[in-house]
């Protein structure tokens, strides 16, 4: 076909791959266009025509790859040193955008994360709705939103970050997460009636089957090894400087984490309220008088050892020497007694 377009429109080499390069990409974004409208038009699933543009993406671009360095072979042979040179500078001043591709590759191939994991990478936290050559799109959890529900924005992850930094995958493979709830109650509380009250919240709250927990790990054992030998939900007690601390432990699904956490704490206010026993813990202060209190006269400095030595009129302790009182008598307070 080559030899047809220089002959018929008079064109050179270049000119003619040029042509070529352009035929094919349109032939092949015509065809991606038709079998992506067609599984549209034919499934109603949206988690099935997400797969196929995807995948017929995929393939469309490795396809146009392959044809146009089967065009192009011959010219780049004809400027090897040339493309040498420019690739290495391509490469230095788009470093990144190669470190993304090599991280696209590397997900693609060991499956850090997936399409609809809840992921967290370089302090961000989210579900997975895409990935791309370039980059993943988070749906963002957490941020200024308690318990890692959804904060509504969308974020975008350069792929590289995936070689470079440590990636926290709470769905792969045995898909719950340990989750703790902290009750503090004071020391003048029955904190073994507080320790019973968080377990049956806990036991009430489930979260998982035993089977299934078992299940999930057998299945994860097989890539990774994971040794859960205690499934069930546990309390654990410590003593802190001004309560008692009852923390219960319990293996939730990574998305219920929330709404586990709502029902252990509505079971456990319920029936704290019909405990007089049982005491909720909150930040006091209490102060111990070790000494008698000492009163001082504003103006004569005089301190009485006893409140009760004060009087309770007008009369102060200085003006304690009146004329009620007998001549030679020691007023009352401290200090030699006044002459007559």
């Amino acid at each position: 076909m080559d030899e047809w377009l220089r002959t018929t429109f008079d064109l050179t080499e270049t000119q003619t791959n040029l042509v070529l390069s352009v035929l094919v990409i349109l032939v092949l974004v015509a065809a991606w266009y038709i079998v992506v409208r067609s599984i549209t038009h034919r499934i109603d699933d949206s988690s099935v025509w997400y797969l196929a543009r995807k995948t017929t993406s995929y393939i469309v671009a490795l396809l146009a790859v392959f044809a146009l360095l089967w065009l192009w072979i011959g010219a780049l042979r004809q400027a090897a040193t040339f493309l040498g040179l420019f690739a290495a500078g391509v490469a230095i001043a788009l470093g990144d955008l190669l470190r993304n591709i090599a991280g696209w590759f590397y997900i693609l191939l060991r499956r850090p994360w997936r399409v609809d994991d809840r992921i967290e990478v370089d302090g961000v936290a989210g579900d997975v709705i895409d990935i791309r050559v370039f980059r993943t799109t988070l749906l963002e959890i957490g941020n200024w939103v308690d318990a890692d529900q959804s904060t509504g924005r969308i974020v975008h992850v350069p792929n590289g970050k995936a070689l470079t930094t440590t990636v926290y995958n709470s769905t792969e493979g045995f898909g719950f997460i340990w989750h703790e709830v902290v009750l503090r109650v004071s020391f003048e509380s029955d904190w073994q009636r507080a320790e019973q009250l968080m377990l049956d919240a806990l036991t009430e709250a489930g979260g998982h089957t035993i089977e299934e927990a078992q299940a999930r790990i057998r299945r994860t054992a097989q890539a990774y090894r994971i040794r859960y030998t205690h499934l069930t939900p546990t309390v654990y007690i410590a003593v802190h400087q001004d309560a008692v601390i009852i923390t219960g432990r319990i293996l939730v699904d990574a998305r219920r984490r929330r709404a586990v956490d709502q029902q252990v704490w509505r079971s456990l206010l319920l029936a704290i309220a019909q405990e007089p026993d049982v005491e909720i813990a909150y930040p006091t202060s209490r102060t111990y008088l070790r000494d008698p209190v000492r009163l001082t006269d504003g103006r004569d400095g005089v301190a009485a050892n006893d409140p009760a030595d004060a009087t309770t009129d007008d009369t102060t302790a200085g003006d304690a020497d009146t004329a009620d009182a007998p001549t030679g008598d020691a007023p009352t307070g401290e200090g030699p007694p006044r002459q007559p």
